[in-house]
């Protein structure tokens, strides 16, 4: 399918709600912290997995070594600026093609360039709020602290508000998710198969005719989309915005 048809389904949305992946990220030249080499890299450095390190359990037993790895690995991370995907998706926000964005990632990329109505469900390194008081800290405070983040007032370690491994999406997030999809007459799946936490929490709110999903790598739950773009997330944005520029004059 030609780009231009693509560009008239966005025009003729009502409602266009993207599914934010981590292939859009990838693309940014963020490390995929949970499959890519970085994986191994963080085990050997570290004695524990991704998922085992940065967990609800790790955080509460072993404090001084979640916050190393916090913010060597995960703020250093973060410190990755967003890269073209992030500021076509602004763009093409901006020209009215675009309604809402949701994504499960911590490093608000979308949030950063500009995006409106973003639901980051996993929350942001961005939020920092002390459990104790409930004072509020910069991702700077976090960086800058030694050892364990403690609340000035209090002296109570600083909480991330981020989903760690072992805990739920917070009931209130997931619903204004599933609303939002159910709305949408086209969902844009970005870098992401469709059987991803991501993908199958929400595709099932799904009851328009367009989801279009945009990724590199071939999967067998590629049939559940109505159109398949098979390509990088950024490249497809950037010819979106390029092709309604022309437009546009």
């Amino acid at each position: 399918m030609r780009e231009k048809n693509l560009l008239q389904i966005l025009r003729e949305s009502s409602y266009t709600v993207v599914l934010s992946g981590a292939g859009l990220m990838a693309e940014s030249g963020y490390p995929l912290l949970r499959d890519g080499q970085e994986s191994y890299d963080i085990e050997e450095e570290y004695g524990y997995s991704f998922e085992e390190i940065f967990s609800s359990a790790f955080y509460s037993a072993r404090k001084e070594l979640f916050f190393r790895f916090y913010k060597e690995v995960i703020l250093k991370a973060a410190e990755v600026p967003p890269g073209k995907g992030f500021l076509a998706l602004k763009a093409l926000q901006d020209y009215g093609l675009i309604d809402s964005i949701i994504t499960r990632r911590i490093a608000g990329l979308e949030d950063r360039v500009g995006c409106r109505n973003v639901l980051n469900m996993k929350g942001t390194v961005f939020d920092n709020v002390c459990p104790g008081c409930g004072k509020r800290y910069p991702v700077e405070y976090m960086k800058a602290a030694k050892g364990v983040p403690l609340c000035e007032k209090c002296m109570t370690a600083i909480r991330p508000q981020v989903c760690l491994f072992g805990e739920m999406i917070n009931n209130t997030v997931m619903t204004r998710a599933a609303e939002e999809v159910e709305k949408a007459d086209v969902l844009l799946v970005l870098g992401a198969n469709l059987t991803t936490p991501l993908c199958s929490q929400l595709i099932q709110y799904y009851t328009g005719p367009n989801l279009i999903l945009v990724t590199e790598t071939e999967h067998y739950s590629d049939q559940r989309a109505d159109i398949v773009i098979r390509g990088r997330s950024d490249e497809f944005l950037a010819s979106m915005v390029s092709e309604y520029e022309k437009e546009k004059h």
